[in-house]
């Protein structure tokens, strides 16, 4: 399989406290990888290092064998890299089809001069971009689609947001695709239905994805392999059941037993 990222010796220190340490990490082209840890433990601030949000203080990340340390996450997501995020962040007075079209912007070519003569090409472009967001939202079945189209994404239920937030992230068309915590305050119904639609992410629409999540039901279901961390740094790697077991792990989740006297 080829190497689609590959993080070497990644460091992060806030203030003299120290996020990530000397962290190692690789995704394969096709692969979907889970990253859990207790809280604290730096998962959310691995996703934000790769998406150029939190700049590293030492070590290399690399997307398709090029360094995107350093880079805007405007750049970085033009790249191919897309995320959603732990707390909901969509354009809330935007509508359900305004927020996937706006995501594409990356993906454009007509500039503002030609919204402002309202060319051929532009009004082209702006109808292949509504489309795509068509053919995105419809991947939701009927979650996203219909009257909800021109909803303003404020008055969806918390978990049709989650869903139009992984649809945006769809619409930049990337190739690697971060999930933070994506079924978070869902009820065991909305999960499952979650779970499924992150495997057909991959079989239909062929992304490359890495997860953060606690739901452990979900992480065995999805991964093709499972990365535990501790304190920023990786204490243990493999299948589900490799790291479920591991003793590393239940001491960084449980606590280390009482020894008696």
């Amino acid at each position: 399989m080829n190497r689609l990222l590959d993080i070497r010796n990644l460091g992060v220190v806030f203030g003299g406290l120290s996020a990530m340490n000397d962290l190692n990490f690789h995704v394969d082209e096709g692969e979907i990888v889970s990253v859990i840890g207790p809280n604290g433990a730096g998962k959310t601030t691995f996703f934000n290092t790769i998406t150029g949000l939190v700049h590293p203080t030492s070590g290399d990340i690399l997307f398709e064998g090029s360094s995107i340390v350093g880079l805007d996450p405007s750049a970085i997501t033009a790249l191919g890299i897309a995320r959603t995020f732990q707390n909901v962040r969509l354009f809330a007075n935007m509508t359900v089809l305004e927020n996937v079209m706006v995501s594409q912007h990356c993906r454009t070519k007509q500039g503002a001069f030609g919204a402002l003569l309202n060319t051929k090409a532009f009004r082209q472009e702006e109808q292949e971009i509504r489309e795509r967001a068509h053919e995105v939202l419809s991947f939701f079945g009927s979650r996203l689609i219909g009257y909800r189209l021109d909803q303003p994404a404020y008055v969806l239920s918390y978990a049709n947001r989650r869903r139009l937030e992984i649809a945006r992230a769809m619409g930049t068309q990337p190739r690697l695709l971060l999930l933070d915590e994506p079924v978070a305050g869902m009820n065991p119904k909305e999960t499952e239905e979650l779970t499924k639609l992150i495997g057909r992410l991959r079989s239909e629409w062929g992304f490359t994805i890495v997860i953060i999540e606690h739901d452990m039901n979900v992480v065995r279901d999805v991964s093709d392999r499972v990365v535990v961390l501790d304190h920023g740094e990786t204490i243990a790697q493999g299948s589900f059941d490799e790291v479920s077991s591991d003793p590393q792990v239940i001491e960084a989740y449980l606590g280390r037993p009482v020894e008696k006297k």
